[in-house]
């Protein structure tokens, strides 16, 4: 990853896209499961509201 960002123009863009989705995705399923749980119904809002910069963080030390 570090190599993408060095030499590809663009690349460190690139690397938070990576970084988001990936958030996001493992939000999404831990969402869907405590909904499926409690009988509720669950929205992106849902799940982008309780994003934090931290997750993001956390996220990428643990994708590099």
């Amino acid at each position: 990853m570090a190599v993408v960002v060095v030499f590809m123009p663009g690349g460190f863009p690139l690397l938070l896209a990576y970084i988001a989705a990936r958030t996001l995705r493992a939000r999404w399923r831990e969402a869907r499961m405590a909904a499926r749980a409690h009988g509720r119904s669950l929205s992106v809002r849902d799940v982008v509201a309780n994003l934090h910069f931290k997750d993001l963080i956390r996220e990428a030390r643990a994708a590099l």
